[in-house]
């Protein structure tokens, strides 16, 4: 064979190599990546990735098979998000899905504004995420959970469970924003219903334990456990920690209820990611952030457990009992 028609075949070899090579690169980017960046751990998280995947799968997209997941964990640790939700942008991925509240959700959109983002957050409009509900503009699309309207709610509820108590604490994390917009609402119930509001502050799995010391020596006659991700996460500590105290106390969602806590009343944490894995897919499937309304919950879950009533010595109302969802006994 002569020197050129070797370098000939040399060279087709090499174009073939190399567009083999970018054939295979185009291939694997073809598989888009979600990347999901949560505020607490897989175990707790397990129910809300497992509804997330289900609305991916109701949009035509399986996990592993025509869709990647990147998990990024900050295990309570709010001071954990920006870098965590920095690496998801440094990798490229095609959406971020921001789980667990105003703390994911800030990290991520301070993080990139051409990405795309769902969301869930407690109050969208009031932590400047979007402009408004209906038209929320820019990368960002989600779902609100009413966190100030709700945590007002549950108030209500624990004033009519323990009508007795004339002083009721109210847990909240001082790192989390939504906390400012929520205290108002609380404060015109406490009013309205003559009851001292007690507010305590906790955002280390130390400072809950002093929250309770603190709940005890002031005597208050019950807790409100309100919406955050940190709190979720220290599940079984509050839940714990509410009976070894025996204060009786409402909470967010059913798990709580369902680990020993008195009341929960909140959205269905499996509708809401579950539509949140929707958005996802449907951002994956061509649409933009801008054109998909911030949707609000419409199912709302009152929970109660009478078995923890039973050891509080507690006997709740007719107009609760009669009101509940679910009823553990």
């Amino acid at each position: 064979m002569r020197r050129r028609d070797l370098n000939t075949l040399l060279g087709g070899a090499a174009t073939a190599s190399t567009v083999g090579s970018f054939v295979s690169r185009a291939q694997q980017k073809a598989k888009p990546v979600i990347g999901y960046l949560s505020v607490t751990t897989p175990g707790p998280a397990a129910s809300v990735v497992a509804a997330f995947r289900q609305g991916l799968l109701e949009t035509g997209h399986v996990e592993g098979q025509n869709v990647t997941m990147e998990y990024r964990w900050a295990a309570g640790r709010y001071d954990r998000m920006p870098a965590l939700a920095a690496d998801l942008v440094d990798r490229k991925v095609d959406v971020i899905a921001a789980i667990g509240g105003a703390p994911a959700a800030h990290a991520a959109k301070n993080a990139t504004s051409t990405i795309p983002i769902v969301f869930v957050s407690g109050d969208p409009v009031g932590d400047g995420f979007i402009e408004s509900l209906a038209r929320p503009g820019g990368n960002l699309a989600g779902v609100s959970l009413l966190t100030v309207e709700v945590n007002a709610k549950r108030f209500e509820l624990l004033c009519e469970s323990v009508p007795q108590a004339k002083v009721i604490a109210l847990l909240v994390n001082p790192n989390n924003p939504t906390t400012l917009h929520m205290m108002p609402a609380v404060q015109e119930v406490a009013q309205a219903r003559a009851v001292q509001l007690l507010i305590l502050k906790a955002g280390s799995e130390g400072a809950i334990d002093a929250a309770f010391d603190a709940l005890v020596q002031r005597q208050a006659g019950a807790l409100v456990v309100p919406s955050d991700p940190f709190f979720s996460s220290r599940r079984a500590q509050l839940v714990a920690l509410a009976a070894r105290n025996a204060v009786p106390a409402i909470f967010e969602f059913r798990s709580f209820a369902r680990d020993g806590g008195l009341i929960s009343y909140g959205a269905s944490l499996a509708a809401v990611y579950r539509q949140l894995g929707v958005y996802a897919g449907k951002i994956l499937n061509g649409a933009k952030p801008a054109d998909l309304p911030v949707l609000q919950p419409t199912t709302f879950e009152l929970v109660i457990n009478l078995k923890t009533a039973k050891a509080l010595g507690l006997t709740l109302p007719p107009s609760i009992l009669s009101r509940a969802d679910e009823v553990i006994e």
